[in-house]
């Protein structure tokens, strides 16, 4: 680029370089199964870059200590557009087992819910139509986020396929991320991307990049004697209560 200047009785031009920040567009980390471990998903939150863009893959509810205030720090990260929430089976189960309207002690699939015991029935029904809204899968350039992956007969989203859908996928929707299935450390199976590294067991809570495949994990154990940085602004059923 050029800019003119004026000296003596004619213009000259000058060449000059210009320099901008970093504008890379925003890339995503798609983050394993919470379950109630809101601790570590404070401190992994706080470890990925602000600008980019999150995707949790469904099972944020259920086993952990600290179900309500995870699903407060997803839902008011939803809010501000900067995540998506994906739906597990454990939000699906819940919301079935609510909509039966059958009193916990005749029913002891909710009586054993772990988020029902915490929040009681009055909060878990201010909660149940955004776990029943959740989308199934989200969509980038070359990959796709679900739960648990696609049922191979009808290639839709299945919130429990295993085995059926990791020996019959074919690298139609390219690289597949997806919890659901617990295990030590970040796993791959052909172009499956297995994110689930049981936090809620003791092991780590994982995020992955797929624009650059780079994981960043913390432990999914209690935060002792740690400052957990303040994330969330205000509660995410503010609007509802």
């Amino acid at each position: 680029m050029t800019e003119a200047h004026f000296k003596g009785n004619t213009w000259e031009e000058t060449s000059f370089l210009m320099t901008f920040p970093d504008q890379r567009p925003p890339r995503h980390w798609v983050i394993g199964d919470v379950h109630g471990c809101a601790d570590a998903l404070q401190w992994l939150v706080a470890r990925l870059p602000p600008g980019d863009r999150l995707v949790f893959c469904g099972d944020v509810i259920n086993r952990g200590s600290g179900i309500e205030a995870a699903m407060e720090l997803v839902w008011d990260l939803v809010r501000r557009g900067r995540a998506v929430w994906l739906k597990g089976n454990h939000e699906r189960d819940l919301v079935t087992r609510l909509d039966l309207g059958l009193a916990p002690t005749s029913h002891p699939d909710l009586n054993g819910n772990d988020t029902y015991r915490q929040l009681g029935v009055a909060r878990c029904r201010l909660w149940r139509d955004r776990l029943d809204q959740l989308p199934l899968a989200y969509w980038g350039q070359g990959w796709v986020a679900t739960h648990a992956g696609f049922d191979p007969r009808t290639w839709q989203p299945d919130l429990n396929v295993r085995l059926a859908f990791w020996q019959a996928y074919d690298n139609r929707f390219g690289e597949v991320i997806v919890g659901h299935t617990p295990g030590p450390g970040l796993r791959r199976l052909g172009s499956i991307v297995l994110l689930d590294t049981g936090a809620c067991y003791g092991g780590d809570l994982t995020a992955y990049c797929p624009e650059t495949q780079e994981t960043r994990r913390v432990s999914g154990l209690p935060a002792t004697g740690r400052h957990l940085p303040a994330l969330v602004h205000g509660s995410a059923l503010s609007c509802v209560l």
